[in-house]
């Protein structure tokens, strides 16, 4: 997975561009918790085999998430959420909802070890990995969709080994096996590279901005 503070500004990120009138502190708050949330499933390791990359990122709790919060908001005649939290509640919550799977899942999905999106129905774990460029022969080459490709899909998943054959290794739990090892290497990471530096400063810079401009129109 990717470090915490990348999926945090990943979420803050999600929360500047799509909060729109919603945001506030509380409700940057909502979203970077989201986001970082999959990553926990790396204390429950401690005790469930293969628990990180899988127990939080399947894809199922935002599956029933979003169901219910469709039906909530929706459906039904009487919100829960909106007569409890108010009427922006619904907007942060669907963005609270995109944070955990753009920034959690995703993190691991597309820049991670993998991740196991059906866990535990399987227990393969998947990676998405692909590139686009622009060739001066080949024009713009692209390997993230495959439509009207041969094999399994338009999508270039492919598995990874087993979440709990091959456990992933966390700063809670270095070698990813249950059990608490006191006398372990634990590295808590912030950035692993330049380019995950760049989207932290990004996200900070932009929080920023967004708290001042929102600052300033109020006191206008």
């Amino acid at each position: 997975m990717a470090p915490t503070l990348v999926s945090a500004a990943v979420g803050a990120l999600l929360a500047a561009a799509l909060l729109g009138d919603a945001f506030d502190r509380r409700a940057v708050a909502v979203v970077v918790a989201a986001a970082v949330l999959p990553g926990l499933d790396a204390v429950a390791s401690l005790v469930v085999p293969g628990a990180t990359n899988a127990l939080l990122h399947a894809v199922w709790i935002p599956l029933l998430a979003g169901g219910l919060l469709y039906w909530d908001t929706t459906l039904r005649a009487a919100s829960t959420l909106r007569e409890r939290f108010g009427l922006r509640a619904t907007r942060v919550a669907w963005v609270a909802l995109a944070s955990f799977v753009v920034a959690g899942i995703g993190s691991a999905l597309f820049a991670g070890e993998g991740a196991a999106l059906l866990y535990p129905l399987e227990d393969a774990r998947y990676v998405l990995r692909g590139r686009l460029v622009f060739s001066t022969r080949e024009g713009i080459v692209q390997t993230f969709v495959a439509l009207g490709a041969e094999g399994p899909g338009a999508l270039p998943i492919r598995s990874v080994g087993g979440a709990v054959a091959d456990p992933v290794g966390s700063w809670v739990n270095p070698d990813g096996h249950p059990g608490l090892d006191p006398g372990g290497d634990r590295e808590f990471r912030f950035v692993d590279g330049g380019w995950q530096l760049v989207v932290v400063a990004a996200a900070a810079a932009t929080l920023a901005v967004r708290f001042d401009t929102r600052e300033s129109g109020v006191t206008r």
